[in-house]
């Protein structure tokens, strides 16, 4: 069967001269099957189909680095506007435990669903998923036909509290191991399937709960299979303290003595620092990232909501460290992860020209490719996958457009994104999934599973508290009298 071409003319493009993004007016980019052949003003080929995109923006699509896919849409009207203040504003030690101990597996698939149809009505087109359902995952990757990197995560020990003052830790080494084993047999096993739209990475999950061992047969794996790590560094207080009196060093210096730290290493949220104020710890975090040459998954809005800011998007960029982009929480929107990155990060270095629009589009597109060690993904050039956003420019929300990319962060809204490509295939049209072609359905279902969910949080609940407890209404409830 020949492999059909299609041209895309439309009046803006953003495109890749080799180096970086550039603004190409009236131009066209054509792909032939999954990989794009052309961008330029013309196009002198045949081609089998012709998109018309005027008035349109033309982007590659966004690559989330960091998402927990299984259950970031409960976190919706739970998570948001509460945090001790003892465990300084983090809801990991309490709110998390307790939604995940509550959720069931039928609120984990349509959690993956509900979130890519959510990824792909906002551009992303590719995506790091940390999440407890693998193989379904990777199933609805391909049946979205979404990109999708799958680390399933393993770690030598958990967290919990048992009194909501301190945090304390549980370790068994051998279960650890023996999820690290299943781990692995499950990327040698499925990466590259489906075309090689499901691609592995190793993800043991948090600096704190990982043993010096268990995150050395972390590195040797990687090493062997040619695969990313990610791990959740850096992300609270409560777990610096924690780092500092084990080994008398920061999360960040403790995994570049283990080793850990390498090009292909992905650092989840790396926020609290050594040199930063939150930490309040003496020394250069940003360096030792650097000169390790890691990538750091920034996710602003998790921690934005919480009252926690990345000290300056502006310095980690300044020193050399790669910054990408992610979502981890509801919204999974990089359209907003960009928007709130820029704005933040003008407010934390009290200067306008910083973490710019051009920094949060790199850091949602090249810087997310660097990071998973794909030079084919993330610009719209010769060579690289098919993978692309139409934007709508005559939209309430992009007119008047005299700047593509200030316009998409920090006005767009995810009705401006019109048509995603990914590997060469339509797979949203004029703002319908295929796939999906009845989002109220798959939302009811959602709304069913939030309810069971919510239901059952006394059981994950170390004080066996009712959700209305943990996390109360924002106004008391009426009978309308």
């Amino acid at each position: 069967m020949p492999i059909e071409r299609t041209l895309i003319r439309a009046s803006h493009i953003i495109a890749y001269d080799g180096k970086q993004h550039r603004y190409l007016k009236d131009g066209v980019a054509v792909y032939e099957g999954d990989t794009i052949i052309h961008v330029g003003k013309t196009f002198d080929g045949a081609v089998d189909h012709l998109v018309n995109a005027a008035g349109r923006v033309v982007t590659p699509g966004f690559i989330d680095t960091h998402i927990h896919m299984a259950g970031s849409p409960l976190d919706k009207s739970f998570i948001e506007d509460h945090g001790k203040r003892n465990f300084y504003n983090s809801g990991l030690f309490e709110m998390l435990p307790a939604r995940s101990a509550a959720q069931d597996n039928d609120a984990n698939h349509l959690c993956v669903e509900f979130s890519m149809a959510e990824l792909l009505h906002t551009g992303t087109t590719c995506a790091l998923e940390m999440g407890p359902v693998h193989a379904y995952t990777a199933e609805q990757a391909a049946r979205f036909g979404f990109r999708a990197y799958i680390g399933p995560m393993y770690r030598s020990g958990r967290w919990y509290t048992d009194d909501g003052k301190s945090v304390k830790y549980h370790w068994d080494e051998a279960a650890g191991n023996a999820a690290f084993e299943r781990a692995v047999t499950w990327i040698e096993q499925n990466d590259g399937a489906h075309g090689g739209l499901v691609k592995g990475f190793l993800s043991p999950a948090q600096v704190d709960t990982c043993s010096e061992a268990l995150l050395q047969r972390t590195r040797e794996a990687a090493n062997r299979m040619g695969v990313p790590i990610q791990i959740h560094a850096a992300q609270s207080v409560a777990e610096f303290q924690e780092m500092v009196r084990r080994h008398g060093q920061s999360p960040i210096e403790w995994l570049r003595d283990v080793g850990l730290l390498g090009p292909d290493v992905i650092l989840g949220h790396a926020i609290i620092l050594a040199g930063g104020s939150w930490a309040q710890y003496a020394g250069d975090d940003i360096a030792v990232m650097a000169q390790a040459g890691c990538s750091v998954a920034h996710a602003p809005w998790v921690f934005a909501r919480r009252g926690i800011a990345l000290e300056s998007f502006g310095r980690y960029l300044k020193a050399g460290v790669n910054m990408t982009l992610g979502t981890d929480t509801a919204p999974q929107s990089m359209i907003e992860a960009m928007k709130f990155a820029a704005v933040i990060g003008k407010i934390m270095d009290r200067q306008t020209e910083v973490a710019t629009a051009a920094d949060v589009f790199n850091a949602a597109t090249l810087g997310g490719a660097k990071a998973i060690g794909r030079d084919d993904l993330g610009r719209i050039a010769p060579g690289a996958k098919a993978d692309l956003v139409i934007w709508e420019g005559e939209s309430i929300w992009m007119s008047p457009l005299r700047d593509p990319i200030k316009n998409i962060v920090f006005n767009a809204q995810a009705e401006d994104v019109k048509t995603v490509i990914v590997n060469g295939k339509t797979v949203m049209q004029d703002g319908v999934i295929p796939s999906v072609p009845d989002i109220k359905t798959l939302a009811r279902q959602l709304q069913a599973a939030g309810a069971r969910m919510w239901a059952n949080i006394p059981r994950g609940d170390w004080a066996e508290r009712e959700a209305d407890e943990l996390s109360p209404q924002s106004f008391a409830l009426w009978d309308g009298a």
